[in-house]
């Protein structure tokens, strides 16, 4: 097998928001450039948020500011609504991700908005990221399950989708935002959304709160995903989401990849390096288990 599997990093950003540790920008330069050194080439760096809601997104500006921007690597804003939106376009991003919610109760902590908001939202400001010719994506929160509601009907996120695609995505995400997904559900939902997004390129995100991650990666995989969510050892959570843990750790994505014989483009050794550098720089314990057990063979 020699498949091409594509890794967005997001411990920039969905990685760094909700640890306890604030680290300085110019730490969080250094982490992106160790990021890049091993082989990431899209990765999220900033949040265009309320700052007193996140407050290590406070520098996002300033992140994107001080970038080297080397060729072929490209960094991505989140955005929530149209503030957000012009911010992420001004800092000139250069993927801007947008997010519709899939749970009412989740929409209301997250982004004071029901599904049907978030979704008529990006109908209207999507032409702000089209205008200014930056691809602008979806990421379809809560998408297996919502930690007031509970499960989350397929049909709300079907429709989500279509909307999505319907008003310009350049791709779609499905984010089991608080890690409650299994590999059967993930293959039932992806496939119901490919049906109505057409050619728009799907990718999963997916955090590690129950151990399932890799599972459901195998499960996108299976049915024809190939770009793939990950966050550097394992760090993350949501700052509106109780009990929410870390994404799926970038380093263990790549050891099951590569040992399965798919091709991600990053180097291993590398990225166990930076797992390490940054356990040191947040001063705990962090998730990733290839960082601790190490590559095979050795």
């Amino acid at each position: 097998m020699n498949k091409k599997i594509a890794l967005v990093e997001v411990g920039p950003r969905d990685g760094l928001q909700n640890d306890p540790t604030l680290l300085t920008t110019d730490i969080k330069l250094e982490f992106i450039e160790r990021l890049i050194e091993a082989g990431i080439k899209r990765m999220e760096v900033a949040s265009f948020v309320n700052p007193k809601l996140v407050p290590a997104m406070a520098d996002s500006d300033a992140i994107m500011a001080r970038l080297t921007r080397p060729a072929g690597v490209k960094f991505i804003g989140l955005a929530l609504n149209e503030r957000g939106m012009r911010r992420a376009i001004e800092a000139k991003c250069d993927e801007i991700n947008y997010v519709m919610v899939a749970g009412a109760g989740f929409g209301r902590a997250n982004q004071n908005a029901t599904p049907d908001e978030t979704a008529a939202l990006f109908e209207r400001i999507a032409i702000l990221a089209h205008d200014a010719a930056i691809p602008v994506s979806v990421t379809i929160s809560v998408a297996f399950g919502d930690p007031f509601d509970g499960e989350v009907p397929i049909g709300r996120v079907v429709a989500l989708a279509a909307r999505a695609a319907r008003a310009g995505a350049c791709e779609i995400a499905l984010g089991d935002t608080i890690g409650v997904a299994d590999p059967w559900d993930v293959r039932k939902r992806l496939d119901a959304v490919q049906e109505v997004i057409g050619d728009v390129p799907l990718r999963v995100h997916f955090h590690n709160t129950r151990n399932t991650a890799l599972a459901n990666i195998h499960a996108a995989i299976e049915s024809g995903v190939s770009i793939i969510d990950a966050s550097c050892g394992g760090i993350g959570g949501c700052p509106f989401a109780p009990a929410a843990t870390g994404n799926v750790p970038t380093e263990d994505v790549v050891y099951m990849l590569e040992r399965g014989g798919f091709d991600t483009g990053i180097d291993l050794s590398k990225l166990i390096k930076t797992s390490h550098w940054l356990e040191q720089a947040l001063g705990h314990d962090i998730p990733g288990l290839v960082a601790k057990a190490g590559p095979f063979p050795a």
